[in-house]
């Protein structure tokens, strides 16, 4: 029997959802996981889509592909930051060993390959190009097929931080029934051996209408009319998951998987607020308003430490002959990581409650350290807490994101479900890692894991 494997991977698709809440709502993966194995899946530090995705297609923590996140710094400098894209991607991912075999391979919005790079088959980029107008396509001409398809595509919704939820709701319908109807052409229309889909969909839904949806959201309201938004769209999932089940036939692999999980945001902890507080972040002068650090005027003669934003905080040391002004002696490097650690995990929530923050060292948790990182990673309230950038508040505690409305942060866990033809399922399973799936995707087709990373037996 000819090997054939399709991944259908939905971004931040919540386990708690899929495996419990709303398991019997989603009959098809119900299918799927009575018939074949599931599991939890621990996603990287830190869980995020740049770079998870990739992690799980490389066989490689962040460590060692030099990429934290969305933005990395570019050199020791304290402005410069870089996208992480396709070209920040050094090593193979399973599709690239794939082509180089001959196996026909098509991709589809995956995050991290903008720019389309070329393969043994078809790409679509992902939602890191800047526009359609952009080349989002290998080869060129396949943009072509695509509007005749389906009119214009919808790689992101572009604002989807927004208080317009019926506009939100209706954007990501239209982006995900789209995404769906280019794979179902491009499954039926040209040959493959291996396919895999990323939809973003289940993400950005968990972003705008989480509140609505779980009771344990601090703005919940129950009996809302938008309670089940979400719901709504993951039963519209699972029926587009059904109908691919439908095209791809019994002898195929499939694989549904997500790079990360989602839970309800608490609020945000105002990193580089503390930090001034704390006296390791010194200004010349205070700024007027909330405002990005890039914009403020940063004494780096007194300052120490500084923080970078988002679901998790990243915390920066400025170091003596590492940062072009660094001023923390080499030999004072480990003291002021334990005592900014302890600092980190003292901070306590707006009711005096404590967060159980983690701090984790990039030399402690990844295998090599390539790149530049930062020098601590902070979980604040093991993610119910948001890591918020900007300075001008008075106080280190907010219930706003200081990027738009955001109802949701992400979580450690994602979802695994595998259906194999060819193997009988285990059901549930324990201690499945994201770096886990390229080896197992390889083998699929006979072939070792990256590095000889053997697939463990699922």
């Amino acid at each position: 029997m000819k090997t054939k494997v399709l991944v259908i991977g939905l971004d931040g698709a919540c386990p708690d959802w899929v495996f419990d809440r709303w398991r019997e709502d989603l009959p098809h993966l119900n299918r799927l996981m009575a018939r074949g194995t599931w599991a939890r899946l621990d996603s990287t530090i830190p869980p995020i889509t740049v770079p998870a995705w990739t992690c799980m297609l490389t066989g490689k923590d962040p460590g060692q592909l030099g990429i934290y996140g969305f933005r990395n710094r570019l050199d020791y400098s304290y402005g410069r930051m870089g996208i992480a894209n396709a070209l920040a991607v050094k090593e193979d991912r399973v599709w690239d060993i794939l082509s180089r075999m001959g196996f026909k391979v098509v991709v589809v919005g995956v995050p991290q390959t903008y720019p389309p790079q070329p393969v043994n088959g078809q790409m679509i980029s992902c939602f890191l190009t800047p526009s359609i107008k952009n080349q989002y396509t290998y080869p060129p001409d396949l943009r072509h097929e695509i509007e005749s398809w389906v009119g214009e595509y919808i790689l992101d919704i572009e604002h989807f931080r927004t208080e317009d939820k019926p506009a939100l709701l209706e954007a990501i319908y239209t982006m995900t029934r789209k995404r769906f109807q280019v794979v179902r052409h491009l499954i039926s229309e040209k040959p493959w051996d291996f396919f895999m889909m990323v939809e973003m969909g289940t993400d950005r839904i968990h972003h705008g209408f989480w509140k609505y949806t779980d009771p344990s959201h601090p703005q919940y309201r129950p009996g809302n009319p938008l309670e089940n938004s979400m719901r709504d769209y993951y039963r519209y999932i699972d029926r587009e998951v059904g109908e691919l089940l439908t095209q791809v036939g019994e002898e195929t692999r499939i694989l549904v998987v997500s790079d990360h999980g989602a839970k309800a945001l608490q609020g945000g902890i105002c990193l580089n607020q503390w930090l001034i507080r704390e006296g390791y972040l010194v200004l010349k002068e205070k700024p007027e308003g909330i405002v990005p650090l890039g914009q403020c005027q940063v004494d780096w003669t007194r300052t120490r430490a500084w923080g970078e934003g988002g679901y998790y905080g990243r915390i920066f040391i400025n170091r003596q002959g590492r940062e072009a002004q660094g001023i923390v002696p080499a030999n004072d490097y480990d003291a002021l990581c334990r005592e900014l650690t302890a600092g980190l995990k003292a901070i306590r929530d707006d009711q005096e409650k404590e967060l159980s923050t983690q701090v984790f060292k990039p030399e402690e948790i990844y295998k090599s350290v390539t790149g530049i990182p930062s020098d601590l990673i902070v979980y604040f309230g093991d993610l119910a807490w948001r890591s918020v950038g900007t300075i001008g508040y008075e106080t280190v505690i907010t219930q706003n994101n200081d990027t738009g409305p955001d109802d949701a942060n992400h979580s450690r866990e994602g979802i695994f479900i595998l259906y194999d033809p060819l193997s009988p399922g285990r059901g549930e399973v324990n201690n499945l890692q994201i770096t886990d799936i390229a080896p197992l995707l390889l083998s699929f087709f006979g072939l070792p894991g990256p590095d000889g990373l053997q697939a463990r037996g699922i």
